[in-house]
C-alpha cells in the first residue's frame, strides 16, 4: 500500500515556551496539541488517531488520552526511535490513515529538561525545582492509595452488584485455565484447581482471591508479520491477519465511568467488521488474563455474550478445550502459564498462532481450528487501558 497521496499535514504549532518551571509536560502535551488542532481549524473531538513517543508521562498515549479528554481515539502508535520518532510518525499516521484506521491524527512533543520534568518516577509535588512529572493522573489518583488489585477489584465488586456475578462464577476461569496448564511443560502453576480451592484461597483485594490473579513470571515472546508474498515462500502453515481494532478508556476526570465494560466494546466490533466474521464464528478464543474478572468483561464486551451474562457464560466448564464451546487460553494463560514482565498480550497471539497451525499440545488442541481471535487488554481495568483486538485465520 502506498501513502502517495493519501494523507495530509492540516495543522502544526510550536509551543512559544523555553522554559516551564510552571508546567508538567503533560500541559505543555495537551497545550501544543490544542494549539496544532487550531491550527487545523479542529477540536479535540475530531481527533480519532493519536501518535506519541517516550516523551509522555505516565502510561504514555494512554494516558495523554485520558488527560485531553480524546474520546474519538480508534488508532494509537507510540513508536519510539528518540528524536525522529515524530517524523516516522507522519509516516505511521499516513499508512493509518490510507488503511482507514483514523482520519485526523494527532501527534504531540513536550518535556522540561530544564526543570527536571522527565525523570522517571518524578512526583507531582512542587519542590525547591519546582514541579516535576510522573502520571498526569497521578495527583487526582494516587493520593487514595490505590493498586492495580484494588481498581480490577472494583470492577468484579461492581459487576457484581449489578448483574449478580458470584466468585464461584469467576473462578471457574481460573478451572479452565488450570485444566489447559497441566499439559504445558513450562507452566508455571501446573496443578488444576477446583471451584472451592479458588475461593478458599486468601482474599487479596475482595472479591478477588489470590488464585483469581495472574502468575508473575520472566521470559519473553516474539513475532514475525510478513508480506503475503514472503508468507507464501516459507514452508510453514499461513496464519492470516483478517481484522484488528484498538481503542483507549479512561477515566476522563470521573464523568461518565462505568466500571464493568472495557475498551472491548470499541475494539472488539472494529475488528470483526474488518474480519467480516461475528463471535459466534470464532473457534478459539486468546483472552487477556490479568485477573478473572478481566476475562470476563471482555468476553463480554466482545460478543460471545451479552453484558451481564458472563457469569453464566464462563461457568461449568465452558471455557475448557474439548468441553465447552468456547476454548480459551489454551496455555495456561496469564492465571496459570505466563505472564513476562507483567505483559501478557504477546503470548495471547502465539496460543493462537499455535492453534490455528494445529500446533498446540493434542490435548488442548481445537478440532478444526480455523478462526481465532486474540485480545488484550494493557494498563489497568478500572481506570485507564488500551484494548486491542486481533482476528486471524488458517489460510487453507
Amino acid at each position: 500500500m502506498t501513502i502517495k497521496g493519501k494523507a495530509y499535514v492540516m495543522g502544526a504549532f510550536e509551543h512559544p515556551t523555553r522554559d516551564a518551571p510552571d508546567k508538567t509536560t503533560a500541559q505543555l502535551h495537551a497545550e501544543s496539541a490544542r494549539g496544532a488542532l487550531a491550527d487545523a481549524g479542529l477540536s479535540f473531538a475530531d481527533v480519532d488517531g493519536y501518535f506519541c513517543a517516550g516523551d509522555a508521562p505516565g502510561f504514555g498515549g494512554l494516558s495523554m488520552i485520558d488527560y485531553m479528554g480524546l474520546k474519538n481515539v480508534r488508532h494509537m502508535d507510540s513508536t519510539e526511535m528518540g528524536g525522529s520518532s515524530y517524523i516516522a510518525h507522519v509516516g505511521h499516521a499516513a499508512q493509518a490513515i490510507a488503511a482507514g484506521k483514523c482520519s485526523v491524527a494527532l501527534i504531540t512533543l513536550a518535556g522540561r529538561p530544564r526543570n527536571g520534568g522527565n525523570r522517571p518516577g518524578a512526583s507531582l509535588k512542587p519542590g525547591p525545582g519546582g514541579l516535576s512529572d510522573g502520571p498526569p493522573e497521578a495527583g487526582f489518583e494516587a493520593i487514595y492509595g490505590g493498586s492495580t488489585h484494588n481498581t480490577y477489584g472494583m470492577c468484579a465488586m461492581r459487576h457484581m452488584h449489578e448483574y449478580g456475578t458470584t466468585s464461584e462464577q469467576l473462578a471457574w476461569i481460573k478451572v479452565a485455565a488450570s485444566h489447559h496448564a497441566q499439559w504445558n511443560e513450562h507452566a508455571f502453576l501446573k496443578n488444576v484447581v477446583t471451584v472451592e480451592e479458588v475461593v478458599n484461597s486468601r482474599m487479596i483485594s475482595d472479591p478477588l482471591h489470590l488464585l483469581d490473579c495472574c502468575v508473575v513470571t520472566d521470559g519473553g515472546g516474539a513475532l514475525v508479520v510478513t508480506s503475503p508474498e514472503v508468507a507464501r515462500s516459507l514452508n510453514r502453515p499461513r496464519v492470516r491477519v483478517l481484522g484488528a481494532g484498538e481503542a483507549p478508556k479512561g477515566v476522563m476526570g470521573g464523568a461518565d465511568l462505568d466500571l464493568t465494560h472495557s475498551g472491548a466494546v470499541w475494539s472488539g466490533p472494529r475488528a470483526f467488521a474488518e474480519a467480516g466474521v461475528t463471535p459466534a464464528d470464532i473457534k478459539y478464543a486468546s483472552i487477556y488474563d490479568s485477573f478473572t474478572i478481566t476475562v470476563l468483561m471482555q468476553l463480554e464486551d466482545l460478543g460471545f455474550c451479552a453484558k451481564g451474562e458472563g457469569g453464566r457464560f464462563v461457568a461449568d466448564g465452558n471455557l475448557i478445550s474439548g468441553v465447552g464451546k468456547l476454548p480459551f487460553n489454551t496455555d495456561g494463560g496469564g492465571l496459570c502459564n505466563n505472564h513476562p514482565t507483567n505483559r501478557g498480550g504477546i503470548t495471547k497471539v502465539i496460543e493462537a498462532v499455535r492453534q490455528l497451525r494445529g500446533e498446540a499440545h493434542p490435548k488442548v488442541q481445537v478440532q478444526n481450528c480455523d478462526l481465532a481471535i486474540a485480545h488484550g487488554t494493557g494498563g489497568s481495568l478500572g481506570v485507564r487501558h488500551g484494548s486491542a483486538t486481533v482476528i486471524l485465520e488458517r489460510e487453507a
